[in-house]
């Protein structure tokens, strides 16, 4: 027990110090489109959406995985299948002020030929990077469609943004993965080491923290409250999955009840545009009163 409350403790202290930093500036822009461009595979088109099906879009109330999700982060639209027109306004606004052009977004779909195609084709990522872990990670995207088993996630050897989750926050996360991996020179690298044990925290935290940032530039102060009760949980289930997953089976879980508690805290400390209009109203109402 006292293991675990020690763990619950550095979950907390973790999470308040790494994610939940909005920044007073932000950089749009990977500054290294020039470089990349030539490098990335052709696009007919960036963005593909999947044709609704009742029984597929569905999958998320029967399939565990995606159960567990809503569970555990208590968000109903996780894996939801069923995106919508104001997320996707959202992704493509992002994508669009940060240039990344050379994207592909896949919205509940299944495209698994056009996935080794951009993977072989993608001289952004190095080819000794692309035809092992890359290959294999499409080899798991063929065999494993999230258009079933859900999982919203950025693959950087074949530089593509796959959505399945009708949350804003959860889309723009993906698309600051995508624009970190873009700014760095050695991409291979990073996404290999982003699957090493407890290097996902950096990676993680760097994307959280960019969304947040984006949309305090951006004065998005509803949106920021809500990403703060949504990412906050989502990176605290990668925090418990590092620090004490070995020792529980619901590390996972765990890590996501630190991250409420800080999320919603952060996001009590947001006023919106509307409650500040609200608030001088009052003032000024109290003042001529007082008159």
């Amino acid at each position: 027990m006292r293991f675990l409350y020690r763990c619950r403790l550095l979950l907390l202290i973790v999470l308040a110090c790494i994610t939940g930093c909005a920044s007073n500036t932000y950089t749009y822009t990977t500054g290294r489109a020039e470089i990349d461009n030539p490098l990335s595979p052709d696009m007919q088109q960036q963005v593909y959406v999947g044709t609704p099906h009742k029984v597929l879009d569905a999958s998320d109330w029967y399939w565990i995985g995606s159960l567990l999700g809503k569970l555990v982060l208590l968000n109903p639209k996780v894996d939801s299948h069923e995106i919508s027109e104001e997320t996707l306004s959202y992704l493509m606004e992002y994508v669009d002020k940060n240039d990344l052009e050379n994207v592909q977004i896949l919205v509940n779909t299944y495209k698994p030929g056009l996935q080794f195609k951009r993977l072989f084709r993608n001289r952004t990522v190095g080819a000794g990077w692309r035809f092992t872990v890359g290959f294999y990670s499409a080899v798991m995207y063929a065999a494993f469609p999230g258009r079933f088993f859900g999982g919203d996630h950025y693959n950087p050897y074949t530089n593509t943004i796959s959505i399945y989750s009708d949350d804003y926050a959860i889309a723009l996360h993906e698309a600051a993965h995508a624009k970190d991996l873009g700014r760095r020179k050695r991409k291979g690298l990073h996404a290999f080491l982003y699957g090493l044990p407890g290097a996902a925290l950096y990676y993680e935290a760097v994307a959280s923290s960019d969304v947040l940032s984006y949309m305090k530039a951006e004065s998005m102060d509803r949106e920021r409250k809500h990403a703060y009760r949504t990412l906050h949980p989502a990176y605290g289930t990668y925090v418990g999955g590092t620090l004490i997953g070995a020792a529980t089976s619901w590390g996972f879980a765990a890590g996501a009840i630190p991250g409420h508690i800080t999320g919603n805290t952060a996001a009590a400390f947001v006023q919106d545009e509307s409650e500040k209009e609200d608030a001088e109203q009052k003032v000024e109402d109290t003042s001529a009163a007082e008159r």
